[in-house]
């Protein structure tokens, strides 16, 4: 048996973002970063681990606001727009930067990045990523699972049974549509997790998911094993509990080693640095400057102006450095925890999956020279998934889990502050009245049910987790706000034309093709249900949720 199973978790996820009333949108880059960044990068390191033979293990979790754009027609023709001219772009960097080859070298990489880009995007998988996923998935090295419809942090809303439902039963349901099997993981947004949770996953058939580790830690009983094994819960579902320390030494930008000097600079862009009248084609058409993906310096030091120009090679080697410390590191842990355990222990790191290669260039580098170190070289390290593991330990210990996330303090205020507060008391309204309609409209068709099904969705989507994020970020917050203010009003329009029995086709039609997410949604998705489990446990002790 190995010494110790490391569990990579990789949570992929963006809030539904799309709008064909307009030519572009400024906030739909976020998704093609995403694509050119990240998602494929990472689809090309599990590509050549594949064609090498070398064994990779890896749980990815999809949301499903994610993988509703990633099929998106609308969205993949603009992405392929996007590639065209950041190639057209890129045949310009080239000739800018002809005269010094510190910089000359740095845009022929990006050249060769975005032709491979749309190469893979276009031919390989004809516009879809998800098929990517889909064929390692198949192949066993990677366990897909899912989260919430749109990510809302569940915490939040736990005096609103009906809506946690639906979006862990959306989620579920999307799972199934895009992927063809049911999921066994489930990602708590934002590892967002209150006592009783479980039960809506277990009504889903969910088997585990991933909890911060004070959630483990303070449970009501102190886990034996601390985060390096699952507990279960009372209603059977498993919990692992997320690794401090390996976690801080990939996600920390100040300690970890996505800060080390030799990467690239994430914020020194020529979107930023060069003339409006050189790059004005290729920001925002209203020229405002954006992030084109064109970043020619090394972290170096917090003042840009003493920033050196970036180079591959010596990012390269610091990557293979990083990827030996990750290891040595382990195995340090192990062997530590080899004393105290009768069975090998488990360190689960989950990270968000943009991490790698959009905000960390070389991170898919870096896991791509972890795995490979780990099969060259007798670690005793061995890569699982959370299925798998659960296969091999079946008798874990029962323990509730307490109130917890990995946000800042490891609770809710990043969700819940002064700059973001006033949203739930809108929020928790359209539930209600969501549960209202429901009643009051229990068995609609056709006009009729599109509209309420309308209403359920822009339900849903007002609850993104994201929103209330960016608001105390402070970054597009002019955007959040409309956001969940436009789902507020549309959501008002059903629900006032319902009452006076009025119905606009129109209307609908214009906001069903701007938010077309979960077409397959009903909902009766929001009907009364009896309260979970727990719920039901607290109640006959008396004690008030």
């Amino acid at each position: 048996m190995p010494n110790g199973y490391l569990l990579l978790v990789l949570h992929a996820h963006l809030p539904f973002v799309r709008h064909p009333e307009y030519d572009s949108f400024l906030e739909e880059n976020w998704l093609f970063e995403a694509i050119s960044e990240t998602y494929l990068p990472l689809l090309r390191v599990m590509d050549r681990l594949e064609a090498d033979d070398v064994p990779f293990k890896l749980s990815f979790s999809i949301s499903p606001t994610l993988s509703a754009m990633l099929r998106d027609d609308l969205l993949q023709q603009r992405y392929v727009r996007h590639l065209d001219s950041m190639l057209e772009l890129a045949d310009r960097e080239l000739e800018r930067t002809r005269k010094d080859e510190r910089f000359a070298a740095v845009a022929r990489m990006y050249k060769r990045l975005f032709y491979e880009n749309r190469r893979d995007f276009v031919d390989k998988y004809e516009c879809d990523v998800l098929k990517g996923l889909d064929f390692h998935s198949k192949r066993g090295s990677v366990e897909l699972i899912t989260t919430a419809a749109t990510h809302a942090y569940l915490p939040l809303y736990q005096n609103y049974p009906e809506a946690i439902r639906a979006q862990t039963q959306v989620a579920v349901d999307q799972h199934l549509r895009v992927f063809a099997k049911p999921p066994k993981g489930f990602w708590l947004p934002e590892c967002g997790y209150f006592p009783g949770l479980e039960d809506y996953l277990h009504e889903q058939g969910i088997r585990y998911f991933f909890a911060a580790s004070h959630g483990l830690v303070f449970g009501d009983t102190k886990p034996e094993n601390g985060v390096y094994k699952p507990i279960r819960c009372p209603n059977g579902v498993a919990v692992f509990g997320r690794d401090v320390d390996s976690a801080n030494a990939v996600w920390s930008s100040e300690e970890g080693y996505p800060g080390d000097p030799s990467y690239r600079d994430f914020y020194r862009d020529i979107g930023f640095d060069l003339p409006l009248e050189y790059i004005g084609d290729f920001i925002h058409e209203d020229g405002i400057r954006v992030h084109t993906g064109f970043k020619y310096h090394a972290i170096t030091d917090k003042s840009d102006q003493n920033k050196r120009p970036y180079d591959p090679v010596e990012a390269e080697r610091t990557v293979a450095a990083h990827a030996e410390n990750f290891i040595y590191n382990q195995k340090k842990q192990f062997k530590k925890l080899g004393k105290f355990m009768t069975e090998p222990p488990v360190i689960t790191s989950p990270f968000d999956a943009e991490l790698f290669g959009h905000w960390w260039f070389e991170g898919p580098q870096w896991i791509e020279s972890v795995i490979r170190k780990l099969h060259e070289t007798d670690t005793g390290i061995e890569m699982i998934t959370a299925s798998e593991y659960l296969k091999q330990q079946s008798d874990l210990q029962v323990a509730q889990p307490a109130f917890s996330s990995w946000g800042n303090k490891g609770y809710s205020e990043v969700w819940l502050d002064s700059s973001n507060d006033w949203i739930y008391r809108h929020l928790h309204k359209l539930v209600e009245r969501m549960i209202d309609l429901v009643d009051r409209f229990p068995r609609e068709a056709g006009l009729k049910k599109r509209f309420l099904d309308q209403a359920a969705r822009e339900v849903l989507l007002s609850q993104a987790s994201d929103w209330p994020f960016i608001m105390r970020a402070g970054t597009n917050v002019e955007y959040a706000v409309r956001r969940i203010k436009q789902h507020v009003k549309n959501f008002t329009t059903v629900y006032d034309s319902l009452s006076r029995g009025e119905v606009s086709t129109e209307w609908l039609t214009s906001v069903e093709r701007r938010h077309n997410v979960f077409p397959d949604l009903d909902y009766r998705i929001f009907a009364r249900r009896p309260a979970s489990n727990y719920e039901s446990g607290q109640l006959k002790a008396g004690r008030s949720l």
